[in-house]
């Protein structure tokens, strides 16, 4: 009898710790998709409203935009504005001839 018990401790433990691991991948996926939403949208409304300056790149290579009061930035990869000194910004290999 008493094997049976410490089997069904160890058999509920676990369960528990799997229903944990399952929880945090998908916490993990979710906060994934939901940065990629955001940077997605946020590219999206940059495109539209602000202009996008040609010939140059950030850092890494990202898109440039030009916000109503002539400061240059990119969209990072949370969906936010990261704004740059136009001595930051890289001239772009693809540009359009």
């Amino acid at each position: 009898m008493k094997n049976l018990e410490k089997s069904l401790l160890l058999a509920g433990a676990m369960m528990c710790s799997v229903q944990s691991f399952a929880q945090d991948g998908i916490k993990k996926t979710a906060d994934k998709v939901g940065r990629k939403t955001s940077e997605i949208a946020a590219k999206g409304a940059s495109a539209i409203i602000d202009k996008k300056y040609e010939g140059k790149c950030g850092p890494g290579g990202q898109t440039i935009y030009i916000d109503k009061h002539s400061k240059y930035y990119y969209v990072n990869s949370k969906g936010h504005h990261a704004y740059l000194a136009k001595g930051q910004l890289k001239n772009s290999h693809h540009m359009k001839m």
